[in-house]
């Protein structure tokens, strides 16, 4: 590693790695003799450190706090902010393969606050009737954000967390509704051939949501 770094950091040493590894800033697989391994994810996560340190003369303790945004999934900004990923403008029905949620975003509650736009009294509300869940960790993640996003939005025409408890009761059916018909691997912990089936049946479920409620709207 030091090798492949030192030409664009001619500073760096075998010391200073070790530094960083001391720091909690590196941490390399070691085999059962103690050799260390640097696989590429370390190298590329030593180049973020040493161009941190030479671009942006950022503190171990600004580093440190960057890569913890990087490894929830968001963006840290020049200030260091990290920045939840912007809204997208979904389809009316989103496509299968983006219902097998990857589970690499996780955002605290201030920055879910913050993305929603809703204030602690709503997130809390959005807790108690279900809608919003944190991990063990008490972050939130991709799905969540989504979804105080959308209950957001909604608090503009007066519609609160208690009037959404339907649309997860409603929810919990569907997908009760597709693990009974394709069997217990369904939404589990199966390869991604069983959740692309799950993805593909639950994308019918909504078409057929959408196409119920367009009707009754249209009457």
């Amino acid at each position: 590693m030091l090798a492949e770094l030192q030409p664009e950091f001619p500073d760096l040493t075998i010391s200073k790695i070790r530094f960083l590894e001391a720091e909690g800033l590196l941490t390399p697989e070691r085999t059962a003799s103690g050799y260390r391994m640097y696989a590429v994810a370390d190298v590329e996560r030593l180049r973020y450190i040493l161009s941190a340190q030479r671009d942006r003369f950022w503190p171990l303790k600004v580093i440190r706090e960057a890569l913890d945004a990087l490894e929830r999934g968001l963006t840290p900004g020049a200030d260091v902010t990290p920045a939840v990923p912007a809204e997208t403008v979904s389809p009316e029905l989103p496509a299968p393969s983006s219902l097998v949620a990857s589970g690499t975003l996780r955002v605290t509650r201030t920055e879910l606050a913050h993305a929603s736009r809703l204030d602690e009294e709503s997130l809390s509300s959005l807790e108690s009737y279900g809608l919003l869940r944190a991990d063990e960790a008490g972050y939130f993640g991709e799905a969540d954000l989504a979804v105080a996003r959308a209950a957001g939005a909604l608090t503009a025409y007066g519609i609160e967390a208690r009037h959404l408890r339907p649309f997860r009761s409603a929810a919990e059916r569907e997908v009760a509704l597709v693990q009974q018909a394709l069997g217990p691997n369904a939404g589990g912990r199966g390869d991604h051939g069983e959740h692309s089936v799950a993805a593909e049946v639950l994308h019918q479920c909504l078409a057929l949501h959408a196409a119920l409620v367009r009707a009754e709207f249209t009457r």
